[in-house]
């Protein structure tokens, strides 16, 4: 049976319930807000009630203030391009994702300037140095929360405060962590959450959400049918309905439902307590092997559940195949739409392969991945 180390890109495995929700819902559910019949309200129902569990995991006063959209990519795309303008200057870092930098650089091209904070060889932002690129046209600050690359958790608190002394917008991409690292956006004044409802959030693919904070002007992304004010020709300007034009994937978000009540019944701290066991074994297990480049800060292990790695200068791609073809263990390697990332590590031309791991793993795929890795070094 294949052993599934990639969760940071999807969580594979998912709880029991989540399957049946959406089974149900398939069979059950209509659109919502588009009939007062008992399928359509059925649908209602389940999209306000998911509203309100991730408004209540993320600390949002009003449950409105979150749009439904396909995923953190979606949601980045409505943030950036619906916050920002020609003329604005935006900070960001080496360590985003690309559903971050494509939308900038887009905007770059019509005269949004971009400045990149640099990591440290772990991987490690300097605040300093982000607090120093700040300039008199600096809209807003575009970071990650933590990097799907090295696992390293950016601090929100020092973001929050420099960004509330410099009266900058925040919008945070919380692909990684929303679901297992706690995020207040009313504590930490954010003002834009951008996550995905396929990973730590355990729900299905095609499934996510932004946090938009009230008040804020934004432009969206899509324009159409929203169930309510059919005779006006502008999109309602009140959210979550400015962000929610078309269908919603109201099965998906059925699944996510579920996925939540079981994270609530589980509880977030067990998780993410399970997942850093699991991850420090693994790093314990491995990190004194000669041949072996770990990559990230693991001075502390308050990170995401993540060991990227390479062995001597083998192709990453040729151990991520090796690992699965030899030992049935899935992992992700190459360059992990992290380009800038990668080019601050040195490993463009290598990549890398990601272990990323799931309360669901066990101590003994842990034990079975450090036995493999030992096997590929024996060669």
């Amino acid at each position: 049976m294949m052993i599934y180390f990639d969760n940071a890109a999807t969580t594979l495995k998912k709880p029991r319930e989540v399957t049946e929700a959406m089974v149900k819902a398939v069979t059950t559910m209509g659109n919502s807000g588009r009939g007062v019949h008992e399928s359509a309200l059925d649908s209602s129902r389940i999209i306000y009630q998911t509203r309100k569990q991730l408004a209540e995991l993320f600390c949002v006063p009003d449950p409105k203030q979150i749009a439904f959209t396909l995923n953190a990519t979606d949601s980045l795309n409505m943030a950036i391009q619906g916050l920002l303008k020609p003329g604005d200057h935006v900070i960001t870092t080496v360590m985003e994702h690309n559903s971050v930098l494509r939308p900038l650089y887009h905007l770059e091209k019509q005269g949004v300037t971009l400045s990149f904070i640099a990591t440290n060889s772990l991987g490690v932002i300097d605040y300093e140095l982000l607090y120093k690129a700040i300039r008199p046209d600096t809209k807003a600050i575009v970071i990650t929360h933590a990097s799907n690359l090295t696992g390293n958790l950016v601090n929100l608190t020092k973001i929050s405060h420099i960004a509330q002394e410099k009266k900058l917008l925040v919008i945070i991409d919380a692909s990684q962590t929303a679901g297992v690292i706690p995020i207040d956006v009313t504590d930490l004044q954010i003002d834009a959450l951008c996550f995905t409802g396929h990973k730590s959030l355990l729900g299905p693919q095609g499934t996510g959400g932004i946090y938009l904070k009230e008040g804020l002007s934004i432009q969206p992304l899509r324009y159409g049918g929203t169930g309510v004010e059919t005779y006006n020709k502008d999109q309602p300007q009140s959210m979550p309905t400015l962000l929610e034009a078309g269908t919603l994937n109201s099965h998906g978000i059925a699944g996510l439902n579920a996925a939540l009540s079981y994270i609530e019944k589980t509880g977030r701290q067990t998780i993410y307590q399970l997942e850093q066991e699991l991850m420090i074994r693994f790093y314990k297990g491995i990190k004194q092997l000669p041949g072996i480049k770990i990559y990230g800060d693991f001075s502390t292990f308050n990170r995401c559940p993540i060991v990227s790695l390479n062995i001597r200068d083998l192709d990453s791609s040729d151990v991520s195949d090796q690992l699965y073809s030899e030992f049935d263990i899935a992992t992700r390697s190459g360059g992990h739409c992290a380009p800038l990332m990668h080019q601050t590590l040195g490993t463009i031309n290598q990549g890398a392969v990601r272990f990323s791991f799931s309360h669901y793993n066990t101590n003994k795929e842990v034990d079975e991945a450090i036995h493999a890795i030992n096997v590929i070094l024996s060669k």
